[in-house]
């Protein structure tokens, strides 16, 4: 089952509604991973769009994991100060409902979990001790995909031993049944502590109807260089009359039967020279393009469609040449965080004015970004020209959120519809 993403500035607060119901449906218990700190949002001003947001209107309690290294009866101020600022009056322990002790001992573990309860409230169900040897490192992207961290299921297995002697499970899906017994499922949630100064594009989704065309193609690259995409996005390829059909631009021989391109972000650095080496993809790709197929590219996606890419070792690798920019490492984080894409000119895609939110994490710039459009911060001022539009081509940095701009998808394969209808007349 894919993992999906709540998030309340692309989708809103239905939206996320509805993506959680979705993930959820028929299932047990769903368990949502927070991001950054707990109470962290858009801003230092607001929590707004923080886990603690997203708890709030979704009435998810929280499961504190808190890291005990170096700690002994400190944790407890801690714990309550977590507890007691997520709370919104004297008589509520706001969202927090358990507490798992990470990095301590049992004998630690034996004298905390009857304290911490009496000063917060929250349960301690658990906790797991310091193990060598399970430590999952990072990288520029803060990434390091499963399949390239070795004995990766027996790091799990040994994290997952240690917490089985100690975590009480009864009393965690005790805690999960009550937040779906309590959870009304046709109105928002309670407003949490934070601003809501803008809200997310709650209620946009695909036509009403779906589109009046026979399924479309789509050739989606995903591959060890290519594998960042929202979930929403394919499930929204699809109930708009796509039939996506995967495909790897390291090991195949080029693009499948299709009539549009999708290249999501990725690694393409790390595997440059698989790429490079890869001519016959790249030729695919550079006839598909001259022959006007759709084509969608971002982030890492839109670095392989240039001319060439230059490795984090300085290595200048061909890439597949439809743009005629070059890529090179940066070595700081060129733009970090959520935006909006409005085109400033019409577009095959999007329109003069028009908006679809995203969100930009890359290290790598290029000598032509593009200026089709201008990418605007979501708070403050700041703002910036970005995207190459051309013909039926739309590449930019941006991983953008397709629920948000249905439009967008809509004449995307609308386009690719008509190059289907161009490729049976000839």
């Amino acid at each position: 089952m894919p993992s999906r993403n709540l998030d309340l500035f692309l989708a809103g607060e239905e939206g996320v509604r509805k993506t959680l119901l979705k993930g959820s449906s028929g299932r047990d218990i769903a368990v949502l991973e927070g991001v950054m700190g707990l109470f962290d949002g858009m801003s230092f001003a607001s929590d707004e769009n923080s886990s603690y947001d997203i708890a709030v209107r979704t009435e998810t309690p929280v499961i504190l994991v808190v890291n005990c290294a170096g700690m002994g009866r400190s944790v407890i101020p801690l714990v309550k100060g977590f507890c007691g600022y997520g709370a919104s009056g004297a008589d509520d322990s706001g969202v927090i409902r358990g507490v798992i002790l990470n990095n301590t001992s049992k004998a630690a573990f034996d004298s905390l979990r009857d304290e911490i309860p009496a000063e917060t409230g929250a349960r301690v169900l658990g906790f797991l001790p310091k193990l060598k040897g399970i430590e999952l490192g990072s990288r520029h992207l803060g990434l390091i995909l499963p399949n390239e961290i070795p004995d990766l299921l027996k790091k799990i297995d040994k994290a997952a031993d240690a917490l089985a002697e100690s975590l009480d499970v009864d009393s965690l899906l005790e805690i999960a049944a009550r937040a779906c017994r309590s959870a009304p499922r046709s109105q928002p949630g309670p407003a949490g502590r934070g601003q809501r100064s803008q809200p997310g594009p709650a209620g946009r989704g695909p036509s009403d109807r779906p589109l009046d065309r026979r399924p479309v193609k789509i050739a989606v690259a995903l591959d060890e260089a290519f594998c960042f995409y929202y979930e929403d996005n394919l499930d929204l390829l699809r109930e708009m009359g796509a039939d996506p059909v995967f495909f790897s631009p390291i090991r195949d021989s080029g693009i499948p039967d299709a009539s549009g391109i999708i290249l999501g972000g990725g690694y393409p650095e790390l595997y440059a020279h698989e790429l490079a080496a890869n001519r016959s993809m790249r030729r695919s790709i550079r006839e598909a393009a001259a022959g006007g197929m759709p084509i969608l590219a971002e982030c890492g996606g839109f670095l392989y469609l240039n001319r060439t890419l230059k490795t984090p070792d300085g290595e200048v690798c061909d890439m597949a040449g439809v743009l005629g920019a070059d890529s090179h490492m940066t070595g700081r984080l060129s733009h970090f965080g959520y935006v909006n894409v409005e085109a400033a000119r019409d577009t095959r895609f999007l329109k003069k004015g028009e908006t679809i939110r995203g969100h930009e994490f890359h290290y790598y710039d290029t000598t032509d970004n593009g200026r089709a459009c201008e990418i605007k911060k979501p708070r403050g001022n700041r703002s910036w020209t970005g995207y190459v539009s051309k013909e039926s081509l739309f590449a930019g940095f941006a991983h953008l959120y397709y629920p948000s701009a249905p439009e967008f998808i809509e004449r995307f394969l609308a386009a690719a519809s008509s190059y289907t209808s161009m490729k049976e007349t000839t």
